[in-house]
């Protein structure tokens, strides 16, 4: 231990010999350090932060018509009632939650604002998070929830009374029909993109709304199994026993995502590989410099018998001191210019608003940090060997004259 703290001591005071060389030095070290770290977030951050986005109320298989993804298109399954209760007597699943999603119109004076409007059983909801007022009861035919989007775009909050109107007749551009719902309380959806204006009703008053309460359509069922490890088996059951519709654990629609978006994992392949070409570049760089202007110096300690051993460590442990300081800045400020990235690309529209791209976990922090500096070390290894084999006696005679 004494040895690592004499050798970085020495390292440190070698550094700075040169300040600003070494500063600059530091600084080019920490901006790569800061985009590897980056895309090691950004690598396993999509998949990460997706897939919690959908265990979020801990429901961890998705039922949609044939050939679709939830909320993917239009699409809905009929005769909802009797499926949602044959997978509710099934011993191995423990909830399910029917979910209809609809297009409707909220009616301020003689205007129309356009809303989508899911349609839920307040008993089993994986939709939404309650953040005021009360939530629905199963038998509530008058209550709505609203998103905050939703709540300004309607000028309504608790308490008050707002009017849905369902599909209009394209000829005469009136409702088919219109409620007059109370707000019950203010929500954040889950899987709302930023500022949709969303509103929430029992089940029944949105199929009404939506003209299916007789075919009892909806969009997807949500699946919550009463053993996680069990999810991809009772998948894997439904999707033989459910031919006609499609059957999506959390892992097959992680899977469908990340094959949507593989260009920013091969984004982040490709500049983490890069930044990490340059710390070497970087370091490898300075370090044969100062080996180059100590020659006279390593010569004389070799000749007052100092081992090559010793030598060799040295430099190794200055290409250490560079990457671990340069390490500790890029952490900072690659935390930094992850959350501006972030919000640059969760601002694409489309997309959850609880969706992100750069997660920081305590893995992707010690990846990166690992990865850094076992490179630096190896990086040091060319100045380390020009240092070891340097003559003595010519270099001596050199200096003298």
């Amino acid at each position: 231990m004494g040895a690592w703290v004499s050798g970085l001591q020495w390292s440190l005071q070698s550094l700075g010999r040169h300040p600003l060389r070494t500063v600059l030095s530091v600084a080019g070290i920490a901006i790569s350090a800061a985009m590897l770290l980056d895309m090691v977030m950004l690598s396993g951050g999509i998949d990460r932060s997706f897939s919690e986005m959908l265990l979020a109320k801990g429901y961890q298989i998705r039922i949609s018509p044939r050939g679709t993804l939830p909320f993917d298109t239009e699409a809905t399954l009929g005769g909802a009632g009797g499926l949602v209760g044959t997978l509710r007597r099934d011993s191995a699943i423990e909830s399910v939650a029917p979910i209809l999603g609809t297009s409707l119109y909220g009616r301020i004076n003689d205007s129309l604002v356009t809303l989508f409007g899911y349609g839920i059983q307040p008993e089993a909801q994986a939709l939404y998070q309650l953040e005021r007022g009360t939530d629905l009861t199963p038998d509530d035919s008058v209550g709505i929830l609203l998103s905050g989007p939703a709540s300004a775009l309607l000028h309504a909050d608790v308490g008050d009374t707002v009017n849905l109107v369902g599909r209009l007749d394209p000829q005469i551009a009136h409702a088919a029909l219109m409620r007059r719902l109370v707000v019950r309380g203010m929500v954040r959806w889950i899987y709302d993109h930023r500022e949709q204006p969303s509103v929430g009703t029992v089940l029944p008053v949105m199929q009404s709304l939506a003209q299916q309460p007789a075919s009892d359509r909806v969009s997807l069922l949500l699946v919550k199994v009463r053993d996680d490890r069990a999810a991809p088996t009772v998948a894997a059951r439904l999707k033989q026993e459910l031919p006609r519709l499609q059957v999506y654990s959390v892992a097959d629609l992680v899977s469908v995502f990340k094959r949507r978006l593989v260009y920013f994992r091969q984004l982040s392949y490709i500049l983490g590989t890069m930044s990490l070409i340059v710390t070497v570049l970087l370091i490898t760089t300075l370090l044969t410099i100062t080996v180059n202007e100590r020659l006279g110096e390593i010569a004389t300690l070799r000749a007052i018998g100092i081992s090559r051993t010793t030598v060799v460590r040295q430099v190794l442990f200055e290409g250490l001191a560079l990457t671990l300081i340069g390490t500790v800045l890029g952490v900072l400020l690659g935390l930094g210019t992850a959350r501006y990235l972030d919000g640059i690309l969760t601002s694409f529209p489309g997309l959850p608003a609880a969706f992100s791209f750069f997660v920081p976990r305590a893995e992707s922090l010690t990846t990166a940090g690992l990865v850094l500096l076992i490179t630096g070390s190896l990086a040091g290894l060319y100045p380390a060997w020009l240092a070891a084999r340097a003559p003595i006696a010519p270099i001596l005679r050199a200096e003298a004259t």
